[in-house]
């Protein structure tokens, strides 16, 4: 259906006068996830066009951006839009799919679309940020990922993930203690060895597994190891502590902050963003 083709659409703030940090923000867009081929059974496809409020919280931080026109921060903002459909050209599992970053990714189930999703385009920013050498950057993926996160801290709170170069910067707790000032709560999760072990390709055919073949809820560390297959695929593991350019990543998962449905969409992380880059609260 040509009207459902992806796209992905970049947003951009520039700021008068000198730029002392960036702000790099890639959505989740899934216009409506009904799993694809491994498609969600027993009613519980209803709600799945709020997928997209990763996306539509690019949106709006950027759209806050340009009425608060701050000094000294740029903004780059990336929605991946996409449809996540059941049809002959759909995707399925077993498929091998390789990344921009050149990784071999083997499909472990379509409904974990949103890594897939964010993962080239994420890819994109990386280098965006390497080639225009974008001062103290700061990239976080932010997206409705996982049922496994509304399971681990309930209704009302984000969880953040962060790579080395960005727990060293405490961004996440500065992001939580934002949040606590303006009402956005979150917790801080943890990316382990075993996220990145769980991914690792299990033949000579790939690199790293996209994931198993069980929703995240019946996954140990269910929202932890999808930001490790992210920062895996993206190539981001080559910018670690101890790499020649290290780069400050996160990952927001906002499937429990995100609103109930039926019901309006609470806008999170948006506020907490604003109070940490913008505010500086």
């Amino acid at each position: 259906v040509t009207r459902h083709n992806a796209r992905v659409i970049f947003l951009t703030y520039e700021p008068e006068g000198p730029c002392e940090k960036t702000v790099v923000l890639v959505g989740k867009g899934v216009t409506y996830d009904t799993g694809g081929a491994d498609i969600k059974a027993g009613g519980v496809m209803a709600g799945m066009h709020r997928d997209k409020c990763g996306a539509a919280a690019v949106a709006g931080f950027l759209q806050t951006v340009a009425e608060l026109k701050p000094k000294g921060v740029r903004v780059l903002g990336a929605m991946s839009m996409v449809r996540n459909s059941v049809g002959s050209e759909c995707y399925v599992s077993d498929e091998l799919i390789t990344s921009r970053a050149g990784v071999r990714v083997r499909v472990g189930n379509t409904d974990a679309e949103g890594r897939m999703a964010m993962a080239d385009v994420l890819c994109h920013m990386k280098e965006k940020v390497i080639k225009d050498n974008c001062p103290d950057p700061y990239i976080f993926t932010i997206a409705t990922l996982t049922g496994h996160a509304v399971l681990a801290v309930g209704d009302g709170y984000s969880i953040i993930m962060e790579n080395g170069p960005a727990a060293l910067d405490n961004v996440g707790r500065k992001l939580q203690n934002a949040g606590h000032v303006i009402g956005d709560m979150f917790e801080v999760s943890t990316i382990r060895r075993e996220d990145y072990e769980h991914h690792k390709g299990k033949s000579e055919y790939e690199h790293v597994l996209q994931c198993n073949n069980a929703p995240s809820s019946r996954t140990p560390r269910g929202h932890q190891s999808p930001a490790a297959f992210i920062i895996l695929t993206t190539g981001l593991d080559k910018h670690d502590v101890n790499s020649q350019i290290p780069l400050k990543y996160s990952h927001i998962d906002i499937a429990g902050s995100s609103g109930p449905f039926p019901g309006i969409p609470t806008g999170s992380p948006i506020p907490a963003l604003t109070a940490n880059f913008l505010l500086n609260l």
